[in-house]
């Protein structure tokens, strides 16, 4: 699949040049200024807010409830009550009952933690979990990074004779838990100004109203408040700014034993931290210690003092993850191979009794990715099935469960992942109504394929100075992304495929600046271009350090034939836009619409060839070239759009656009089609004058 499948169009953001001198003359970089332009911060006081990392942090009692918790807490430790911090199995939930279990425990406090197993428990407060620690004389439940939909829970929590302190940050419904507190910025009536908070931000907020002193909490435990925030996705804003901003600070001498152990183990002790290293290295294996049924390893590790102890269990968290890797491998191709032959996907919807509940979320993750919809994977027993889901292009999964409610006995999460359980007998109504409101909203407006990119830049921009200073922008991540820049006529020089053929090395010229560019996750094939070629490319800068010496090098998102081959492209749409809405052509243009059998040939097997699973998706224009490539034969885009209608209406392949994206099912064939009884080639031969 083209990497630009999933940009078909191209946002670049414009810039005033008053607005950018005004930000270089108050220190920013030439490229930094454009980005912050681009992105609305036009003047040095907005941006300066923007990056800002070490704004006074809002008073904690601005969360609604914060001082019935406080109150509360300070009874239990002063009375010597049992309590009990109740956390999730996802990094944000296991950096969040971390943090709170050390800091009660520092307070004196009596403080146990428990974190559901999420295959015998799944997420979130249970009864059976309720009903134990009832057994074990804890008397006070405070939650972390859940709670917020567990009403039934609150209630044999009252019953039992315990008292629940919420804490949360997940979307709320209408009717909130009774309990003591509850807590989460997303509550209508909550006057918190920073409603993005992480769960680990959010017992933060707890910790540092019970002490009275955030900077003192903050500096305590700003390494595990930079890896929830940060695995939990959470925008870089506000003062997640200054949890990230302070946490990375710690990583790069952790004081925490475990830390230093995990880094060590992971082999990242010794490169620059930075918000992926987090993402890419650290979250992951914290993950794998829920996903695969052993969460306490992560906890104690975080909570151990001592170091030999922390090597032992660093050790095991990445052995763990080894065996998540190979599990979740199992697990996607068991799904590729259930996926429906003959259809376009609007929604995927599979069910197992086999799959590991904790790694179909990762795997429902890259099903969304790569066929470019929701996914949704449900893991079965008996006549239950418990689900993990992922979001594409903006559907907002929260939503769409809160809307499909009566066929489901539980659900949580937010608009980019959600989990619920639902009944065996469900399953298939759920799949359709699902399928029907992904359809619907992929033909909507909100459908989401566009690359945003921050702005054009000629090659005397990108200079060593000018592509440093863009770490005036760090921490980069949701909310403030790594800027991506726009550059046009730029000619391809050299290509090579490196790392086996997965990735694509370039050397790229404009304006007689040479320069190298590497573009990841794609061959010569897939990428459709060939030295000569005249494209625009979509990057972030890069500097790359060989042998003592540094140098700019492109780490390209995207690529495409520059303006004047696609302005010859977007004649060939015109005139194909015509014949599809049935306006009469000339004979010329009939004929000149009209393809040659060889090229029927030439689109026929590229697509026999190439399409994985019998699946192709990608845009006409970018599939026009492809098969340019693969045939030696001239691009023409509405040639090639003609082909594949008529071989979707003589029943060849199934074909479906969304968004300038095509998606092609080849469709199994029992009988020989003869593609002279097309209407659309008959209709193009009678107005060429021709029979």
């Amino acid at each position: 699949m083209c990497v630009c499948v999933k940009y078909g169009i191209w946002n670049v953001l414009k810039n005033d040049p008053v607005s950018v001198d005004a930000l270089c003359k108050a220190g920013f970089s030439p490229l930094t200024a454009r980005v912050l332009c681009g992105r609305g911060y036009t003047s040095p006081e907005s941006a300066t807010a923007l990056l800002r990392a070490d704004a006074p942090l809002p008073d904690p009692f601005l969360l609604q409830d914060m001082d019935k918790a406080v109150e509360r807490i300070r009874r239990a430790i002063a009375q010597g009550e049992h309590i009990c911090v109740f956390g999730d199995y996802d990094v944000d939930g296991i950096t969040a009952t971390c943090l709170l279990t050390e800091f009660l425990r520092q307070q004196g406090a009596i403080c146990s933690y428990y974190i559901p197993a999420r295959i015998e428990e799944g997420y979130g407060l249970n009864c059976a979990a309720i009903e134990s620690l009832a057994q074990e004389g804890v008397q006070l439940i405070i939650t972390v990074d859940c709670g917020i939909t567990a009403s039934q829970e609150a209630e044999l929590c009252t019953q039992l004779g315990m008292d629940l302190v919420i804490t949360d940050h997940h979307e709320c419904k209408e009717s909130l838990p009774k309990a003591v507190a509850v807590m989460n910025p997303h509550r209508k009536d909550c006057r918190y100004p920073h409603r993005d908070l992480a769960g680990v931000g959010v017992a933060f907020k707890l910790a540092a109203a019970l002490q009275k002193d955030q900077e003192a909490i903050l500096d305590q435990y700003c390494d595990l408040l930079c890896l929830g925030t940060v695995a939990d996705v959470m925008p870089l804003v506000g003062e997640n700014r200054n949890f990230v901003t302070a946490g990375l600070k710690e990583l790069a001498s952790p004081r925490r034993v475990g830390l230093q152990a995990l880094m060590r183990e992971c082999g990242c002790q010794k490169s620059p931290v930075g918000a992926g290293t987090i993402g890419y290295i650290l979250a992951p294996r914290i993950n794998a210690a829920g996903r695969m049924g052993q969460v306490n390893l992560a906890v104690e590790l975080f909570l151990t003092h001592d170091p030999a102890e922390a090597a032992k269990l660093a050790s095991n968290l990445c052995k763990l993850n080894r065996e998540r890797q190979t599990v979740e491998s199992q697990i996607y191709e068991e799904a590729i191979a259930m996926l429906p032959q003959g259809q376009t996907l609007n929604a995927i919807v599979l069910a197992s009794e086999t799959w590991h509940q904790g790694v179909v979320g990762i795997v429902a993750s890259r099903l969304a990715e790569e066929y470019s919809c929701p996914t949704f994977l449900i893991c079965l027993d008996n006549d239950k099935g418990k689900a993990s889901s992922r979001s594409h292009g903006g559907f907002n999964l929260f939503t769409c469960l809160e809307s499909l409610s009566d066929l489901l006995e539980s659900y949580g999460g937010h608009e980019l992942a959600a989990g619920f359980t639902i009944s065996r007998q469900n399953i298939e109504p759920f799949r359709q109504r699902i399928v029907a409101l992904a359809s619907q909203f992929q033909s909507s407006d909100r459908w989401k394929s566009s690359l945003d990119i921050d702005c054009a830049v000629e090659p005397e921009l990108l200079t060593l100075s000018n592509i440093e200073a863009l770490d005036q922008l760090e921490p980069c991540g949701a909310g403030c992304p790594r800027p991506v820049f726009y550059m046009d006529h730029v000619y391809v020089e050299q290509l090579s495929e490196v790392g086996g053929g997965k990735h694509l090395r370039m050397r790229l010229c404009k304006q007689g600046a040479h320069l190298g560019a590497i573009f990841f996750s794609t061959s010569l094939l897939k990428a459709g271009i060939s030295v000569g070629d005249l494209v625009e490319i979509a990057f972030t800068p890069q500097i790359n350090q060989y042998r003592g010496t540094c140098s700019v090098q492109l780490t390209l998102v995207d690529i495409r034939p520059d303006s004047s081959e696609r302005a010859k492209c977007d004649r060939e749409q015109a005139l194909y836009q015509c014949l599809c809405s049935g306006q009469s052509l000339s004979a010329q243009e009939a004929q000149w619409l009209l393809p040659q059998r060889a090229e029927f040939v030439a689109v026929w097997k590229y697509l026999t060839a190439h399409a994985s699973n019998g699946i192709i998706i990608d845009t006409a224009e970018c599939l026009s070239r492809k098969i340019s490539r693969f045939s030696g034969m001239p691009a023409n885009f509405a040639h090639t759009c003609i082909c594949l209608d008529v071989f979707a209406e003589q029943g060849l392949i199934a074909l479906q656009t969304r968004s300038q994206i095509y998606h092609i099912v080849i469709q199994p064939q029992k009988e020989k089609v003869n593609l002279e009884d097309s209407s659309i080639l008959q209709t193009l031969k009678q107005q060429t004058g021709g029979t």
